[in-house]
């Protein structure tokens, strides 16, 4: 299946506050749900730059293939304290991206922006990064 057929018709846009809250947060939760219907939930660390989501995930992980067998994906990105509760959950379609230039770009930010890169280096086809694209959103406490 063609990366474009996949894709969801309505682009969203997020607001200033979105984005900023977006920018400023690197960690997430994640939703994908396998062939036989069973969800599957898991933390990513991830990068937001062009209104999507990016993240890195093995091969082998249970995300990759509910992701591979369905391209749909929920994710919530949240700060939570007893003082405020702020958080945007994202519905959106994965491509993967696992060779070329795009996979060089994404690897030297995700490279310059986190620890676990550095400690861990991999090369082009040996872990692919996702691509989010939102179709739908949902936001509070970003005022």
């Amino acid at each position: 299946m063609k990366a474009k057929s996949r894709r969801y018709a309505r682009k969203i846009k997020f607001t200033v506050k979105e984005m900023e809250f977006l920018s400023n947060n690197e960690d997430c939760r994640i939703a994908t749900v396998s062939p036989d219907s069973t969800p599957h939930i898991t933390p990513v660390s991830y990068v937001f730059q062009k209104n999507m989501l990016f993240f890195a995930t093995d091969y082998d992980t249970k995300k990759y293939k509910n992701l591979k067998q369905n391209p749909n994906i929920a994710l919530v990105v949240d700060t939570y304290s007893s003082l405020k509760n702020s958080a945007i959950i994202i519905h959106g379609k994965v491509d993967f991206i696992e060779q070329g230039i795009k996979f060089q770009k994404l690897y030297e930010i995700f490279d310059r922006k986190f620890e676990w890169v550095r400690a861990d280096p991999w090369k082009e086809s040996e872990a692919p990064f996702v691509q989010v694209e939102p179709y739908k959103k949902i936001s509070w406490g970003l005022d």
